[in-house]
């Protein structure tokens, strides 16, 4: 089988699941924290591969 890159690996699936049972136990406000916080990060995230792309292309 041919690893994807948008499918998740044996260990992040077992991370995922484990994410989920986590979460279930928390309220609305902590789930509604949880996830800016997450998604923060995945912004900073983001940018990170972007300038890192951007020196790889122009050789810095």
């Amino acid at each position: 089988m041919i690893n994807q890159p948008n499918n998740l690996s044996l260990e992040q699936q077992f991370k995922l699941t484990a994410y989920r049972s986590e979460m279930s136990k928390l309220t609305m406000k902590q789930s509604r924290k949880y996830l800016q916080v997450t998604l923060r990060h995945m912004l900073i995230k983001d940018n990170l591969i972007k300038l890192l792309l951007k020196r790889e292309n122009y050789g810095n």
